[in-house]
């Protein structure tokens, strides 16, 4: 048991027979009345984040998470299939678990997050940037922006769709940000 005094952010807990882990929080001591914490949690099998505020003081229950490093191998008709880094065992998850696993190539390392008591995976996370090849863009033409970020769509080797800059061309390698899909720059190869 915890109370609102050991609240930091991505501590995991259990509220309403459901798990959350917490986005954000404030201790708030008005000048009149009690303290409170107002918090942003995030639902770890929805994903859904809600805003809620705690009295100071409340005891909750704290869940043990452990975070183990599995690498990408393939995803078929049961889902996405990953090998533990040190023991080579083998999972299978859920593709819903994995946000943007559009993104995710063979051989990608990511980590799988655990409900330590009960060894059920509650959520996957790429690395916060993925280095993929451009299979198909359009070429651009120079002259035709009105301003200086133009952008082209493009599919990357894994299938995806990314907005690009028009000096991207088919065979490059580009950096993407997995946390909201965004081009970050050209790789050197």
């Amino acid at each position: 048991m915890a109370t609102t005094a050991d609240f930091r952010n991505g501590l995991c807990m259990e509220w309403n027979d459901q798990l959350w882990t917490i986005v954000q929080f404030l201790h708030v001591k008005p000048g009149k009345g009690p303290a409170f914490v107002r918090t942003k949690l995030r639902n770890l099998k929805t994903g859904r984040v809600i805003e809620n505020t705690f009295n100071s003081g409340v005891k909750i229950d704290v869940v043990r998470i452990e975070r183990r490093p599995y690498q990408f191998l393939y995803k078929d008709d049961m889902g996405c299939n990953f090998m533990h880094m040190e023991t080579f065992e083998q999972i299978s998850l859920n593709p819903d678990l994995i946000e943007n696993n559009d993104l995710m190539k063979e051989g990608q390392v990511i980590e799988v997050q655990f409900h330590a008591d009960t060894e059920t995976p509650l959520t996957a996370e790429l690395p916060p940037f993925v280095e993929l090849g451009v299979t198909y863009t359009v070429p651009g033409e120079k002259g035709n922006t009105a301003s200086t970020t133009a952008l082209k769509p493009a599919t990357v080797e894994t299938g995806a769709e990314i907005m690009v800059p028009l000096f991207i061309n088919e065979g490059d390698m580009i950096k993407v940000d997995t946390r909201d899909r965004s081009y970050s720059e050209r790789v050197k190869q």
